[in-house]
Formats: C-alpha cells, sequence, structure tokens
C-alpha cells in the first residue's frame, strides 16, 4: 500500500471539508431508507469533493454477500460485475471481513487491482475504502476512488462523513426489518397484536401500565417505542401513556448490573438521536439513591417544524452534531442560507453583515458579535434566541460591555426618571445623558429605549 503523504493538516481546508461534508450529513438526517441515505452520501461526495466515483455496499441478511445500493459519478449501475460481492472476495470484500481502513494515492501500481490499465486510462490515482461498522458488526463498506491524489484533511472528513452514515444506515436496516416483521405479522394472523401487547411480550418480566387510550400510532413511532422496550427488557417497571398530543414509554432498570447498564446507556444513545428527529426527547434520572435509573421517551403525535430556520457550522464535528440535535428537539429548520441566522464557533465563518449566534468554545469571539451562546444552552431557549436574532435583537451580549455609566443610566430610567433627572443625579449634562443612550442603543441594536431595558432586565444586568 502507498504510503500517504506525512504533514501538518492544512486547518482551514479542513473547517471547509467539515462543513461540506455536515452539509451532505443533514441531506439524509430522518431517513429511514438505507438505499437514500447510501446515495445521499455518494451522490454528495461526488458533488462536493469531485471524486471520480463512490460506492456503497451494504451486507445481506445472509451476512456472506455484500450488495451494492449506490454508486455516483463515472458509474451508476449497481448491477454490474461487483453487484454483489463475497464476504472476503476482492477488496471491498476484505475490508468488510478484516474491519480495516484501506488507503491509496497509487492505485495503478497495487497489488490487488485487477485491470491496471483501466486504472491508467481513467487517471485514477486515489482509493480509500471504509468498513462501515458498529462496534465489531460490519454492515457494509464505502469506496471512493479519485484522479486526484487524497489529502490528509479530506481524509479525515470522510472518516467522521463514514461514521456518520454508518449510524443512519444501521438506524434505516433495523427500521425496514421491524417493518418487514410487522407486514408479515399482519399478512399471517387474522389481527394484529396492539402495541401495548407487543411491549409486554417484551418486557415480560416488568410490571407494565398502560394509561390512556391506546391510538394507532405512525410506524416510525410504533417502531422507536418497541426499540426502546427492547433496550431496556431487563426493567422492573414499565409504563405506556396515550396523551392528548404524545406518548410516553418509561421504565425503571436496576443500576446494580454495572455492565448490563453500560451497554443500555450506549444503545440509548441511538434512541435519543432517533426520538429527537421525530420531534421528541429520551430523558435519564436516578433514583433510589443511584440504585436504580429512571429512563423516559416521550413523541409527539404530530411534529411540525416552525418557520424559525438557522444554519449550523462549528469546528468539531461533535459539537456540530451536539447543536444538530438542541436545534431539531427546538423544532427549528436546518438549512444553508446566508440570510438566516449562523450557529457557529468558527471564526472563518463569520462575514460581512450576517447574524451570528456564537457558541463559546475555545476559539475567541470575533469582535462585533452581539449574540452569544454556551454549551449549557437548553432547546427551549435556543428557540428564543434564532427567534430574536431573527428579528434583529441580539442576545447574551456580555454586562462589561456597557460601561458602568451606561448601566447606571438605564437603572435610573427603569425607575421611571427622566433624562434631566437622571442628569442632575449623575451631575452630567443632559446631552451626555442622550449620548450614552445613544451608545447603549447602538450596542444593543435595539431600536427604542424600551427595547434596551428589556433586554438589560432578561439579561439580569439590572
Amino acid at each position: 500500500m502507498s504510503a500517504l503523504p506525512g504533514r501538518l493538516l492544512n486547518s482551514a481546508q479542513l473547517l471547509f471539508d467539515l462543513q461540506q461534508a455536515n452539509e451532505i450529513a443533514q441531506s439524509f438526517a430522518g431517513c429511514l431508507e438505507p438505499d437514500l441515505i447510501a446515495r445521499s452520501v455518494t451522490e454528495g461526495l461526488v458533488e462536493r469533493f469531485r471524486c471520480a466515483f463512490v460506492r456503497i455496499w451494504l451486507l445481506e441478511p445472509n451476512q456472506s454477500m455484500l450488495r451494492l445500493v449506490a454508486s455516483s459519478g463515472m458509474y451508476t449501475r449497481t448491477d454490474g460485475f461487483f453487484g454483489r460481492v463475497p464476504m472476503g472476495a476482492y477488496k471491498v470484500g476484505k475490508i468488510a471481513q478484516n474491519r480495516v481502513s484501506f488507503l491509496s494515492n497509487n492505485l495503478p501500481e497495487e497489488s490487488w487491482v485487477g485491470n491496471r490499465e483501466w486504472a491508467i486510462a481513467n487517471q485514477i490515482r486515489g482509493f480509500a475504502g471504509y468498513p462501515l461498522a458498529i462496534g465489531h458488526r460490519v454492515i457494509g463498506v464505502l469506496a471512493m476512488f479519485s484522479c486526484q491524489p487524497l489529502e490528509s484533511e479530506f481524509l479525515e472528513v470522510l472518516q467522521t462523513l463514514s461514521t456518520i452514515a454508518t449510524v443512519a444506515l444501521d438506524t434505516a436496516i433495523q427500521y425496514q426489518q421491524e417493518k418487514q416483521n410487522w407486514q408479515l405479522s399482519a399478512n399471517n394472523s387474522p389481527s394484529q397484536l396492539a402495541l401495548s401487547d407487543q411491549i409486554a411480550k417484551i418486557l415480560s418480566s416488568a410490571r407494565l401500565t398502560m394509561l390512556g387510550t391506546e391510538q394507532s400510532l405512525s410506524l416510525a413511532i410504533s417502531f422507536l417505542l418497541l426499540k426502546m422496550a427492547e433496550t431496556l427488557n431487563c426493567a422492573s417497571y414499565a409504563q405506556l401513556v396515550y396523551r392528548e398530543e404524545s406518548v410516553s414509554l418509561e421504565a425503571t432498570i436496576s443500576t446494580l448490573a454495572t455492565d448490563s447498564t453500560v451497554q443500555i446507556q450506549a444503545r440509548l444513545g441511538e434512541i435519543k438521536l432517533l426520538a429527537s428527529v421525530l420531534g421528541g426527547q429520551l430523558t435519564t434520572q436516578p433514583i433510589s439513591h443511584q440504585r436504580a435509573l429512571q429512563i423516559r421517551v416521550d413523541l409527539p403525535y404530530v411534529w411540525e417544524l416552525s418557520e424559525l430556520k438557522v444554519e449550523i457550522t462549528c469546528v468539531s464535528p461533535v459539537l456540530q452534531l451536539a447543536l444538530t440535535q438542541v436545534a431539531v428537539r427546538a423544532g427549528l429548520t436546518l438549512c444553508t442560507d446566508a440570510e438566516v441566522p449562523l450557529l457557529t464557533d468558527n471564526p472563518n465563518a463569520v462575514a460581512g453583515d450576517r447574524n451570528v449566534i456564537w457558541v463559546t468554545t475555545s476559539y475567541p469571539c470575533p469582535q462585533g458579535i452581539q449574540s452569544r451562546i454556551d454549551l449549557s444552552i437548553q432547546p427551549a431557549q435556543l428557540r428564543q434566541v434564532v427567534e430574536a436574532v431573527t428579528q434583529g435583537y441580539p442576545w447574551g451580549v456580555r454586562a462589561n460591555e456597557l460601561t458602568e455609566r451606561e448601566l447606571e443610566i438605564l437603572t435610573l430610567l427603569t425607575q421611571g426618571h427622566r433624562d434631566r433627572n437622571i442628569a442632575e443625579a449623575l451631575l452630567i449634562s443632559e446631552s451626555t445623558v442622550k449620548f450614552h443612550l445613544n451608545n447603549v442603543l447602538s450596542k444593543l441594536k435595539a431600536r427604542t429605549r424600551y427595547q434596551a431595558i428589556y433586554q438589560a432586565i432578561q439579561q439580569g444586568w439590572i
């Protein structure tokens, strides 16, 4: 295997590539069709990174063959010679079998290439193959071919995108399998079991209580509730509640079995992501002096996004995913549009007169930013922030950006004093009072004094 050039990463290029990868990931967010997810990934890589062609194979249920489900670029057919590849055969099969990535920038010289003349004729130089794996379980392979050498920055991004795509594909595959099982059950029996009966069957060792009138749920919600039940099949108590606008499943498990609890916590991460996509949320709470854990998922029957929009661009892919989850739970529409507020911790993304909501991390805040949040932000609060910034108001401006004199004047205004009274109290001229107030309005981007006072009170400055 040819060695890739050893050098320091270009941070600017890496940031740009991460943003491109994030936009690809957003294109399949919430999708539960494996083939569509795979196609979004391959088409996105070809379009945004100018790859020669990109392919994704998924492991068939028999675990012995890989099926080509998406191919974009030079070749788009999925039924050709490599349409089905046995595990361990060719380079794709070996990547899946051994769960080892393979990278090369001199493809024609690799010994495993069966047709070097083809590679030379089409000027294919770069190759990257990644196993799509969760732990020790492989679900497929992503392979891309490039006419240009693969830069270190792109390989970092490709690996990150592969990880995100793997989680989405695995969730979609499991969903489709469950859907097929339900359909088979419905076709082979006079009447399909109610959801409460199915959950009771899974949680056979738990005391299950159902409250409210059982309703017909969408397939996605039913799937998630059953997945929750399967994850918590060791629960001692469970409760299924049908409310007017939402349904919830709550269970209590013992934390004395440490290994079991760790495994459950790991699987809950996937459920939490699915719940947020469906407009719901998963919460956990220790009880009985940390000896038990109460876990609950709430899902609305109908979920509609608001007209509020935001763009998210973060340096760290992990932070990008975290804030995306918070934004989804807040009911915000994610998009790429210069007209909507930008949520970012990336100084290079701040340009022009764009409304920016700065995420306070280790990066210094650029000059002129009028809206800031920190990592403790909750969905409801983020929604308020985006709404305020969309209307042209700042948020989270630190008090020390207003001078002591400006805060004194604002405080006196809240007490009902007029400019002349304030001037007399502070031993300054009335024109100086007006000068300070104009500065306050400018700093807070407030149109009136009342708006400035309201913001100062909301922020706790006065």
